[in-house]
Order: C-alpha cells, then structure tokens, then sequence
C-alpha cells in the first residue's frame, strides 16, 4: 500500500512546485519594463517617450495606467493597446500619426495626441469612452469632428486649437469645462452650436478669422468665466454687427480677454483675474509645440528647439498627471493657481500665466533610474533560477 501511494504523493508535490514556478516566471514576465523605457510605480506608470519608436515596445505588462510615448515616429498603432484595459492615461503627442488607434481602452481618462498628422476625428473615435476627462488634439490637421448625442458624458477639457477648423464644432459633450479653438480659420459659430454647454467655464476663441459674430450667440453660456476674443479681424466699422457683440462683452460676468475692436485689452464685469482661482486651460493659449515649423515638419527641429519644447510640454503635462493614482475622479486636485497677465500687446500670442509655488506638481520629482528597474529584473532572475535548481533537485529525489 505505501508503495503505490508515494508515486500520488511525488506528482503532487512536482504539481505545486511546478504551479509555484510558473506562478514566479509569470510575476517575472508581467513586471518586465521594457529596455527602452523607464517604469516606475510597480511598472504601472510607463515613459518610453523621445526613444525614436517607430513601433509599441514589447514587454509591457498588462496593468500599466499611464504610458507616455510622446515624441516618437509611431505612425500606426492598430489596435495594439486595446488589452491594457487599466490604462488611465495615454499620451501619442508629436508622433506621425493619421488617425487616432481604433480600440482604445475605455478605461482612459486623458488622451493626448497632439503634433500628429489627424485630419479627422470619427464619431467611432470616441463613442464608448464614458470615462475621458481630458482630450488633447491641438496642433493637429484637423478640419472637422464628429461627437454623437449623449457621448463622452464625463470630458471636462477639449483642446482642439492649431488646427483648420472653419467653423465651431457642432454636438460637443455637454459637461465640458474647458474649450481651446484658439489658432484656427474660424469665421462662424452656428445658431444653437453653444446651447448646450452650461458648464463651460474657460472658452478660447483668440487668433481666428471672425469679423463679427450672430446676435446672443454666447446667451446660454451661464457658467463662462473667461473667454478670449484677441487677434481676431473684426468688421469695426460695420456698427450694427459689432455693437451688439461689443455691448454684451462690456455686460457679461465672465473676463473677456481681447476685447473686439482693440476697445480694452480686458473687458466684462469682472474686467481682471482674480488671483488664488485655477486656471490650469491658460496653458492652451501658448502657441503648442512645433508650431513655427509645421512646413519643416518634427524632424526639421534642432536639438536645442527639441529640448526647450519637450521640457514646456512635460511642465505643461504635470497638471492633468497630479490626482490620477489617488483614486479620485477629478482631472486635477492639485493647488497650482494659473493667473492670466494681460501683456502691453493686444494680440493674444502675448498672452502669459504665472504659475504659483504653493505646490509641486507630482512630475516635478525626479524620475527613477532605469537602472534601478534592470536591478529589480536581475534580482527576480535569480530568485527564479533557484527555484528552478530547487525543483529539479526534488524531481531527482522521486
């Protein structure tokens, strides 16, 4: 009887040392960061931007929530990152892509793919993303977007300025908060496009080409609190248009910066910015990256251009990064205080912010070793090998 058991007994026990092997190689495998990259936070936060990628590095794990590949030469994702379905931010900015990549997780809170080569944004782009709060495709090709009723429930900022839109989007999500069309052909807004956007609060229309604008057009905007208007080719001498247009800016609650016709550089009843608000959308009003050198194209860039502007876009970045792993469900809790500075030019390029110092942004620290990454890989390795020695020795043992 003891002999006929002890072969169940060895199988058994070679099974769960085998379930115990495979159970480290796989924690070996999903926590790999891949050579190119720097991981930090358990490998789930993820920076493989500026490494000349032309394609998705392999060895990501599937849990990862943040993923920068910004700067790179990617021009076709497909849909490589539709299984990363903890992803909560995922930046594509100053890449060569098309078009945005079909299946993106709809786990993502912020998307960033600004300084590609976009043309469009189809309704099939961003129907099932209930969870996005921030969406950035400035300095793009864009000439239209197509939103559907009732989508995108959750975006509070859209930036949409640097592109080659005519007219203002139509059917834009309801609760945005912030609206960036600034640097764009715009020469009308049509009748009803505003109706239903009364949370916006932030609303960049400076350096377009109106002239003058419909009749109680901005009516319905009931939480506007600054709005931009300069470097605009206003029809001055037509008073019956601009009147109108002038008397409501004089009349509103919100700061109208870049008042028509050059009456005030800051107009409304509030007429200056209050200091200690937030103002994180200031940001979009600087001219984006790449932006003098669209004929030259990214790679027309010298290596001091590149870093003053990959520094400006990762400074510019920290704001939506801080408040993304502490679980809660704004873009942003930190208590940076963005006050609009009113230059003595009247075009809105001038327009500037300053930045508080009552806190640091959470990108301001210093950024792990990739070192430190290979060391955790080498010493899980050799954890693994001796497992490996050990369940051979016992194996030889039955």
């Amino acid at each position: 009887m003891r002999v006929r058991t002890m072969p169940a007994c060895s199988a058994s026990l070679l099974c769960l040392l085998l379930l115990l092997l495979w159970g480290l190689l796989g924690g070996l495998v999903l926590s790999i960061c891949p050579a190119v990259c720097i991981c930090s936070r358990g490998h789930r936060v993820v920076d493989c931007s500026s490494r000349g990628l032309t394609k998705l590095p392999p060895g990501l794990q599937h849990n990862i929530r943040f993923l920068n590949l910004s700067f790179n030469s990617l021009q076709d994702l497909d849909s490589q990152l539709s299984h990363y379905i903890h992803l909560r931010t995922l930046d594509l900015s100053y890449n060569r892509l098309e078009s945005l990549p079909p299946s993106l997780p709809r786990s993502l809170w912020d998307i960033r793919a600004a300084g590609n080569h976009l043309r469009s944004l189809d309704k099939n782009d961003t129907a099932y993303h209930w969870n996005l709060k921030v969406l950035d495709l400035s300095d793009n090709e864009l000439e239209r977007v197509v939103f559907i009723n009732n989508t995108l429930p959750s975006l509070q900022t859209l930036n949409l300025s640097h592109n080659r839109f005519w007219t203002v989007p139509t059917n834009m999500p309801h609760n945005l908060d912030s609206i960036d069309l600034s640097h764009n052909f715009l020469t009308q807004i049509l009748p009803g496009s505003l109706d239903r956007l009364p949370r916006l609060a932030q609303f960049y229309l400076h350096a377009n080409r109106f002239s003058w604008l419909s009749e109680a057009i901005f009516d319905k905007l009931t939480g506007l609190q600054v709005m931009t208007l300069g470097d605009n080719p206003w029809a001055c001498e037509e008073e019956e248009n601009i009147t109108r247009l002038l008397r409501w800016a004089q009349q509103t609650r919100a700061t109208i910066l870049g008042c028509p016709c050059y009456t005030r550089p800051i107009c409304g009843q509030t007429h200056v910015a209050t200091p200690g608000r937030e103002w994180h959308s200031a940001l979009f009003t600087e001219p984006p990256l790449w932006v003098d050198s669209r004929g030259e194209g990214h790679d027309g860039q010298s290596p001091a251009r590149t870093a003053e502007v990959t520094s400006s876009y990762q400074a510019k970045s920290a704001l939506f990064e801080t408040g993304i792993f502490q679980g809660t469900g704004g873009v942003s809790d930190s208590s940076d205080h963005m006050m609009f500075v009113w230059t003595p030019s009247t075009s809105l390029d001038n327009l500037s912010t300053r930045t508080s110092t009552t806190a640091r942004p959470r990108s301001s620290t210093k950024k792990p070793k990739v070192a430190n990454s290979r060391n955790k890989g080498s010493a899980a390795l050799l954890q693994t090998q001796t497992v490996i020695l050990t369940v051979f020795v016992l194996f030889s043992t039955f």
